[in-house]
């Protein structure tokens, strides 16, 4: 049985075997090497909008007004005066710091960090 097993993978050549040896990946599993290209940026800006599973955030990008929208997951960390809020907690014009990483073509929100409004002069 080893004999015929071993006879079929010489006949199919080398590159079968390499072929053999690699499986294939399912969506959404991450590599430990994925995860280190993930690229962690920041932004800053105002509420416009929130759910219990997105934020919408109104800011400037390279001098140009601009919004994004940020999914949350439950392990999303928002703090607002030093205590853990939920993002359906937030409300429209709060200022507003969010760490994210692009993951399946989505802004997935790491940390959300509530400061104070500026007051007027």
């Amino acid at each position: 049985m080893k004999a015929l097993f071993l006879a079929a993978l010489l006949a199919a050549g080398p590159t079968a075997a390499v072929a053999t040896a690699q499986t294939p990946a399912t969506p959404g599993s991450e590599t430990k090497q994925d995860a280190k290209k993930a690229t962690t940026r920041n932004v800053s800006g105002t509420v416009k909008a929130s759910s219990a599973d997105a934020v919408v955030v109104a800011g400037k990008d390279k001098g140009q007004d601009t919004e994004w929208t940020f999914a949350v997951e439950p392990v999303t960390n928002i703090r607002k005066g030093g205590k853990s809020i939920t993002a359906a907690d937030l409300k429209a014009g709060d200022a507003v710091q969010v760490r994210y990483t692009e993951r399946e073509g989505k802004a997935m929100a790491q940390s959300i960090l509530v400061g104070t409004a500026a007051k007027p002069k």
